[in-house]
């Protein structure tokens, strides 16, 4: 409105300055202007009745909306609260479901740790149990130990007896001596009287042959006094051996044997060298590693060569080279899968072979576990001689000597089969093979002859039996007979002859004869020129140069034998 009466003013005074010029037109233009006016004030004032219209519609539509949405507000707000109520006690009963399951979750754990509780203490039951089995069994070992120790202390106390008794007995021989000397003081001073009166000797000439005649009474009465002493080592020793020598010796591999503790594995072609050692050496470092042997890889052509003094290793390790060179794939993994298997293979093979032994020599009874131990002998050696064959061969002797004697051939077939078998784990647990092989025999139920048989051939008990007595008689002759224990012909030959040779060097040796592969030497001495004391001291000379100039395996026995002949004719 402010803005058309500002336009009319302007008119107005626009059209002023031509008022004059023409007042027709103007007043034409104000009534027209202001018919304008009119009309727009009418519709402006019909606008304005329609805004009121509209504003007051939209007052009572708006309070309207207000009161139903208040209505609607009140009811959602009671559903509201009817819900919550709802949901309060859903979550009530749900608390009290959560509460019910929880006390059931307590409970079932309770039960759960009760449970684990009862097992636990009735594991340390268990373990209670047997810590006492085994402090009783400790307890009894202990009770059988100072049993031992007692009867020790009572063959020390009979020991001690016996060395008074010969300290006795040496003062007693001394007191003889003081008497004897005296008695030969006495018979110097009258032979001396008695030379010269015979022999017209002086007396410095008498006494240097009275000295060298009781020089040579006292050096013989001494080697009789030696051999004496001699003697009665020998018998204290013999209970008291344990044999640790011969153990060591047929434990650990003789120099002569190094020829034979190597296998040799032919290659297809010279470049699976390469691959064998794998890079940087990873391969061979495994399979050294996993089969316990050396792998040596040199410059020969289309071989590789396996070094163990284990003959089992080296089986093992060359059955799974050959097999990783079948298969063409090396690799420590595959290496290690190879070796574990052919091991597996190896002791169903050592059974089988342990099983058809008993089962060549007649034996349907033996405990199926000794099977095990039996074919294991098969790659255990003595001074290069197989156990196995050499136990056959054992078994064989002792029974075809049985068999002429009356006695028991099955038995002492049985013997000769055991009485190595200690040999299989001697190596692993230590001891000598007899003991072993007793105690061995002894857990699979052997009968008390085969376990006598094979303590009594190594001297670790006395013979009970005579099937027992035939077995260390077939065992010396299989280890001693010519071939059995495998060395080079001449070096065997060489040693015989040196052998000879030392014996016969002795002043008074009359023959020689190095017999059972040279393991005893017999000697035949002039008996008009040699005592017995004497052909005593020269029997321990030979020996003793025997030991610094020769070497062998084992023992060698020396028997000197001093024979008086007299001959006379009758007419």
């Amino acid at each position: 409105m402010l803005e058309i009466i500002i336009g009319i003013s302007t008119l107005i005074v626009g059209g002023g300055a031509g008022y004059f010029a023409g007042k027709s037109v103007v007043e034409k233009k104000i009534e027209e202007k202001e018919r304008e006016l009119k009309e727009k004030e009418k519709h402006y004032r019909e606008v304005l009745s329609e805004k009121d219209r509209i504003i007051n519609s939209a007052k009572s539509e708006a309070e309207k909306l207000v009161k139903e949405k208040e209505k609607e507000a009140e009811i959602k707000a009671q559903e509201i609260l009817k819900e919550a109520e709802l949901k309060s006690q859903e979550i009530r009963r749900e608390a009290e479901k959560l509460k019910e399951q929880q006390e059931i979750l307590i409970e079932k754990e309770i039960l759960k740790r009760k449970k684990e509780l009862e097992e636990e203490i009735k594991r340390e039951r268990e373990e209670l149990a047997k810590l006492q089995k085994k402090l009783s069994e400790r307890e009894l070992e202990l009770e059988k130990k100072l049993a031992r120790l007692e009867h020790k202390e009572e063959d020390l106390e009979k020991r001690f007896n016996e060395l008074m008794e010969e300290k006795r007995e040496v003062e007693k021989l001394r007191e003889e001596l003081r008497e004897k000397e005296a008695k030969l003081k006495d018979a110097e001073e009258q032979y001396i009287l008695e030379l010269q009166r015979i022999a017209s000797m002086t007396k410095e000439e008498a006494k240097e042959e009275l000295f060298k005649k009781i020089e040579e009474e006292a050096k013989l009465e001494a080697v009789r006094l030696a051999k004496e002493i001699e003697e009665e080592a020998k018998k204290e020793a013999e209970k008291e051996a344990k044999w640790t020598l011969v153990t060591a010796i047929q434990r650990l591999a003789p120099e002569i044997t190094t020829t034979h503790n190597i296998s040799v594995v032919d290659l297809p072609s010279n470049d699976l060298k390469g691959r064998i050692i794998g890079r940087e050496g990873r391969n061979i470092r495994a399979f050294e590693m996993e089969t316990g042997v050396d792998l040596i890889i040199d410059d020969t052509p289309d071989i590789v060569t396996i070094s163990s003094f284990d003959p089992l290793r080296r089986e093992i390790a060359k059955q799974s080279l050959e097999k990783l060179i079948a298969d063409g794939r090396i690799h420590p993994g595959r290496i290690e899968e190879v070796v574990s298997k052919v091991k597996e293979e190896m002791d169903a093979h050592i059974r089988k072979l342990g099983e058809e032994t008993c089962l060549e020599l007649g034996f349907t009874d033996v405990h199926p576990e000794l099977y095990y131990y039996i074919g294991k002998l098969y790659y255990r050696t003595s001074y290069t001689q197989n156990v196995l064959l050499h136990t056959k061969e054992v078994a064989y002797l002792a029974g075809l000597m049985a068999a002429e004697l009356g006695l028991d051939e099955k038995v002492a077939r049985r013997g000769g089969l055991m009485h190595d078998i200690g040999k299989a784990i001697s190596h692993e647990v230590g001891g000598s093979h007899s003991k072993v092989g007793a105690e061995l025999a002894k857990r699979y139920g052997e009968p008390d002859v085969v376990i006598n048989a094979i303590l009594y051939h190594h001297n670790d008990e006395p013979a009970r039996y005579p099937e027992a007595v035939l077995v260390a008689a077939a065992d010396a002759l299989s280890a001693a007979r010519p071939g059995a224990r495998r060395e080079a012909l001449q070096s065997y030959i060489n040693r015989l002859e040196k052998i000879e040779a030392i014996v016969n060097s002795f002043e008074n040796v009359e023959k020689s004869f190095a017999i059972q592969a040279g393991r005893e030497v017999r000697i035949i001495v002039n008996a008009e020129k040699l005592s017995d004391e004497e052909a005593y001291l020269l029997t321990k000379e030979i020996a003793k140069r025997i030991e610094k100039e020769v070497e062998f395996p084992g023992q060698i026995k020396i028997t000197t034998i001093r024979e008086s002949r007299f001959i006379e004719v009758a007419k």
